[in-house]
């Protein structure tokens, strides 16, 4: 209480006397604050019952006017004062014992105000960098202490003041390695205590010259020449004899010390305080996007970052219930990882295990912008951790077990990460880590070379429908990535040759045919016996498509591979026959409606796919390996077998399965084009196509219709019931094959409007 007192007399008096000079006011209230050692013996008292922060606030403000009054980078008498005499040096030794109680929390006020406020750059000044260095190594050594806020803010301002100037971080990369002991016990302290007394006994008048030449200009102007020589003495005793206690360490082992300043934010990103964790994230950060090189392999090759995302990762997806509804994985509310904030009590969609969910996508969406932000060689680093640690050795052996239940949360899960990432890095190994890394043609014998790249293939046509769903709406997702290897890999590798195709050079009697816009040895489909039954009124008319499609140009001959395409939407719009379609009953149902979206899509792709350079033609056939064996890959050999069987699917397996083929159809290459939308390709022995698969189904059809009585009715009734136009009522026979039908049809006008889409985007110059 008497402290308290002298302190308000004490700032009457400053009021009420003449002001001095800046210089002589900021020295008087540093001496004031070394006059409180020696002259002190209770060193019990807390620090808010001195006078020590009201002064380090004065000379704050103080340094902060000197500048104000200067030119902006001259440097004046204070701020000269503060770094010729170590005065954070020596703040740093008092910090580090914390005598009085609470100094620490005084000195990391003083120094983030310091860097905070003082616009010249400091960090450069060996009498600032080197204490600073120290005062970090302080920070994050005991969790939850009471000092834990100034020490995230002070970490913080040192983040942005390497993120204003990289360079400078170089400052803070040490070469040697410390171990935790020798920073947290008595005989550390007792060295920096010596090795601050020099910088203290400057304060009683003795001159000290820096290591350094810190590049500030001016003359020095004190009156310390007038204190007693006898003060050195007696402050130096003070100093040594303060009473240290060692605290205890943090639970974190550091391999090194070389990055102290990632180190300490490591520490604090594990306090049980959410907001100094968030804040020690956003430190690391600003940290992990610096440019300099050195910095970048120091964070990743001598401290733990590492290992900290990649444990935290793990700890988190195992937390997880070992079954959670992979609706609820699905459709629960997009993360961000600084807004990690969840009341079970307040939700109203609340589910088990969702607290524990939003905890690990927040995390894995923090560990997928810190990559996303860092310095390119950090991010590889990094993203190959959660590749090696995380992706193969957590969620691998999740991916690949039997149980079902197991097998369905952990693809959930898969497909959810699939969503979030964002970095182009991180996908990159996520990719490697679902697909493998190789290029070469698939051949039948060796498509369990990648075992988990099969056993999710596999998945696509599982026993049990909600693995097969899961697990398609997985590569689903995969396929809109931004990354080329993913439909290389799944699709284009196998189609580079053509080898799909059979050669038959153009005869000069085929010429006329091929002027008339067929392809020589192309069967009209008129002419196959399957749609004898097509009726013009099936077809779009010359005129129609005349005012639809762009006409005939010199620019764009009929022989470049390109089939006319209006033969080839009636093409697909014809292959259901009449007695199996539905939507002319319904209104809104038409081709068309397809048209605006596959337009929105495609145009989305060709944005994706635009970077990589396709060609914007086949590869003459010429230059191509005809005679390979030709294998269309595991991926597609699994939709067309699930296509091959859409009438006996569940109705909506065959919706997620037409949905990943009309996902394939979209992309701007010319050889997906040919293979998946063109019915003209001469398709070589063995071998099958989109369009073929789909005859054969259609051919299936044809059959079956014949012993179903009242089917067009009941397809009908089928379709009303699915678009919520017909109530429920009693089941209806042959249920799978009537929505298989309805499906069918749709799916084959979805292609026949895509094909459109295509084909008006490559003839519009």
């Amino acid at each position: 209480m008497f402290s308290k007192f002298t302190s308000i007399l004490q700032h009457a008096v400053e009021a009420l006397a003449p002001s001095l000079p800046l210089q002589e006011d900021f020295v008087y209230h540093w001496k004031a604050i070394t006059h409180y050692y020696i002259e002190t013996s209770d060193d019990k008292a807390p620090v808010t019952d001195t006078n020590i922060p009201s002064h380090l606030e004065q000379m704050l403000v103080i340094l902060v006017q000197e500048e104000n009054e200067r030119e902006f980078g001259e440097t004046g008498p204070c701020m000269e004062y503060l770094l010729h005499h170590k005065i954070l040096e020596t703040l740093y030794t008092l910090g580090k014992a914390d005598c009085p109680p609470g100094m620490k929390q005084q000195v990391l006020v003083f120094y983030t105000k310091l860097l905070g406020k003082i616009r010249q750059p400091l960090l450069p000044h060996i009498n600032v960098h080197r204490p600073v260095q120290k005062l970090i190594r302080l920070c994050g050594e005991v969790l939850a202490t009471p000092t834990e806020n100034e020490e995230i803010q002070f970490l913080c301002i040192v983040c942005a003041k390497l993120k204003q100037d990289p360079y400078l971080v170089n400052f803070f990369l040490e070469n040697k390695f410390k171990s935790l002991a020798s920073q947290g016990g008595p005989n550390a302290i007792s060295e920096d205590v010596l090795k601050s007394q020099d910088s203290l006994s400057t304060d009683t008048g003795q001159s000290c010259q820096p290591e350094e030449p810190s590049g500030a200009s001016g003359t020095e102007h004190t009156d310390s020449e007038d204190e007693p020589s006898h003060q050195m003495g007696d402050l130096s005793t003070s100093l040594e004899n303060l009473s240290v206690t060692a605290l205890p360490e943090a639970t974190v082992v550091r391999p090194n010390q070389d990055y102290n300043l990632v180190n300490s934010l490591l520490n604090l990103t594990r306090s049980p305080d959410g907001r100094i964790a968030v804040k020690a994230c956003e430190g690391l950060m600003l940290l992990v996007s610096l440019p300099e090189p050195a910095a970048a392999k120091c964070l990743t090759q001598s401290t733990c970052l590492c290992e900290l995302l990649t444990d935290r990762l793990t700890s988190l997806y195992k937390a997880l219930p070992q079954s959670v509804d992979p609706l609820d994985i699905e459709t629960v509310e997009a993360i961000n990882w600084g807004l990690d904030s969840y009341s079970h009590k307040e939700d109203a969609s609340a589910f088990p295990g969702k607290r524990a969910l939003i905890s690990f996508l927040s995390w894995f969406d923090y560990c997928d912008q810190l990559i996303k932000e860092a310095q390119k060689t950090a991010a590889v680093a990094l993203a190959k951790a959660v590749h090696e640690r995380f992706f193969i050795g957590v969620m691998e052996p999740q991916l690949m077990q039997t149980s079902e239940m197991g097998i369905l949360t952990s693809t959930a899960l898969l497909h959810r990460i699939v969503r979030q990432v964002t970095s182009d890095i991180l996908l990159q190994e996520m990719v490697f880590f679902i697909l493998g890394e190789q290029r070469e043609p698939e051949t039948l014998a060796e498509i369990s070379r990648h075992p988990l790249r099969h056993r999710l293939i596999e998945h696509c046509d599982h026993i049990s429908d909600e693995i097969s769903i899961m697990t398609l709406r997985m590569f689903e997702h995969l396929l809109q990535k931004p990354n080329e290897h993913i439909l290389y890999n799944l699709v284009l590798r196998n189609l580079e040759e053509r080898n799909y195709t059979e050669y038959k050079p153009v005869c000069p009697e085929d010429k006329d045919v091929v002027e008339n816009g067929l392809i020589a040895g192309a069967v009209d489909l008129e002419e196959d016996p399957l749609f004898t039954d097509i009726s013009p009124d099936n077809t779009l008319s010359n005129q129609e498509w005349l005012s639809s499609s762009p006409p005939a140009t010199p620019d764009h001959p009929k022989n470049d591979g390109k089939t006319e395409v209006h033969k080839i939407v009636n093409s697909f719009l014809c292959l259901v026959p009449d007695e199996a379609k539905s939507s002319y009953h319904v209104e809104g149902t038409g081709y068309d409606t397809y048209l605006r979206d596959a337009h929105r899509q495609f145009r989305d792709y060709c944005a994706i796919c635009l970077r990589w350079e396709w060609p914007g033609s086949p590869k003459a056939l010429e230059r191509c390996n005809l005679e390979a064996a030709f294998f269309e890959g595991h991926f597609l050999k699994v939709l067309f077998d699930r296509m091959g069987r859409i009438l006996d699917q569940p109705y909506d397996v065959n919706l997620q399965v037409t949905s990943v083929l009309s996902r394939l159809s979209l992309f701007p290459h010319p050889h997906i084009h040919e293979y998946l939308l063109d019915p003209y390709v001469n398709l070589a022995s063995g071998c099958r196509s989109l369009f073929s698969v789909i005859v054969r189904v259609v051919g299936d059809l044809m059959v079956r219709i014949q012993r179903i009585q009242d089917f067009t009715p009941k397809l009908l009734l089928v379709r009303k019931r699915l678009l919520g136009l017909e109530p429920e009522g009693p089941v209806i026979d042959h249920i799978t094959l009537l929505e298989g039908v309805i499906v069918l049809e749709e799916f084959c006008k979805e292609l026949a409007a895509i094909a459109f889409v295509k084909y008006h985007a490559a003839s519009t110059p």
